[in-house]
């Protein structure tokens, strides 16, 4: 009888012991937090260094500790190439940059950085969305497969406008103007679409060549033009919000899997919820900047005192068609996103 009861009382002490351990060893692993490098090449007074640093601060908060992200601003762990190759090898878990910069990875991808094809700056958030824009999810797909990276997200920059040292009020009124463009053939197709003559400049150049007339115009956010000082060189601004600038946000696919569903689930809201405060951001940031530029002077032309902006937006979309006639299913689909 002693002996059943020893034998008893040393099954349930071993039981107890056993289901302590396993208990406080379940603990410990939950309580282990998923901690995910995130890098970027924005300076400390940008939209994009804003945006990096608030999803990082909501998403460990909302997470309560499960998910933190250390924000690595200012190319700290490298240039553009260095970064996207980073994320595709996964010795950084994410980063956010330009569609296009993923293009070497997948040429289609960078159709979301094309001009005229977004109708306004929600929009341009909506087909970006991985939650709303079916274009995405069938790239991303893509993307996933060719380079183990998916895109989670996206932010908005503002858009990018004209400058000249005369009106311009269509297509008409550039062609065969010089017209300074970014050297990646996207911008050829887009400037050639607006009657310009594209013209190569690097952009530490760019101010001397548009006071001594090398080029006669460009096309940049609001806020470059002004921290840029053109408002000493050029004398009009035409908003044609031709290209939405939107960097995407995108993770090393294997990254993304390690974190717990509900992490994973928090972290797609605030990058959504992120997403829309970015609107709001540029739409202050820009309204402040155009008051400063009128203040230098700068004459700006729009819909509403004679921009011909629906010539600009079919031109050039014709242009692109020309150019990249595989893009013209994607563009149309992108469009169709309400």
């Amino acid at each position: 009888m002693f002996k059943s009861k020893g034998i008893m009382i040393l099954l349930i002490l071993s039981l107890t012991v056993g289901t302590v351990f396993a208990g406080g060893s379940k603990e410990a692993k939950e309580e282990k937090p998923v901690t995910l490098r995130y890098a970027h090449v924005g300076v400390a007074t940008e939209i994009q260094t804003r945006y990096a640093d608030e999803v990082a601060k909501a998403v460990q908060e909302r997470t309560q500790g499960k998910l933190v992200i250390q924000v690595f601003p200012n190319s700290q762990l490298g240039g553009v190439s260095e970064m996207v190759d980073g994320v595709k090898a996964g010795t950084i878990d994410m980063a956010h940059h330009d569609f296009a910069s993923l293009g070497k990875f997948l040429t289609d991808i960078s159709v979301f950085n094309a001009p005229y094809i977004y109708r306004d700056a929600e929009h341009a958030i909506k087909a970006t969305n991985p939650k709303t824009s079916p274009v995405l999810r069938e790239l991303n797909d893509k993307l996933i497969q060719a380079a183990g990276i998916r895109i989670i997200g996206s932010h908005y920059r503002g858009a990018r406008q004209l400058s000249a040292n005369y009106p311009v009020y269509s297509p008409a009124d550039m062609k065969g103007k010089k017209f300074r463009g970014v050297p990646v053939k996207l911008w050829m197709t887009m400037l050639e679409g607006m009657g310009a003559i594209p013209t190569p400049v690097e952009i530490a150049e760019l101010h001397t060549a548009l006071m001594t007339g090398v080029v006669v115009g460009q096309e940049n956010p609001l806020q470059n033009i002004y921290a840029q000082k053109f408002y000493e060189v050029q004398t009009h601004i035409m908003m044609t919000s031709h290209m939405h600038s939107i960097l995407c946000t995108f993770i090393n696919e294997k990254s993304w899997q390690k974190i717990p569903a509900a992490s994973r689930a928090i972290f797609e809201q605030v990058l959504q919820d992120k997403a829309l405060e970015s609107l709001k951001w540029t739409a202050e940031a820009d309204k402040d900047i155009r008051q400063k530029l009128e203040e230098k002077g700068m004459k700006f032309i729009d819909t509403s005192n004679g921009l011909k902006l629906d010539e600009f937006r079919t031109a050039v979309l014709n242009k692109v068609f020309q150019d990249f006639p595989q893009w013209k299913t994607y563009i149309e689909q992108i469009q169709a996103i309400k």
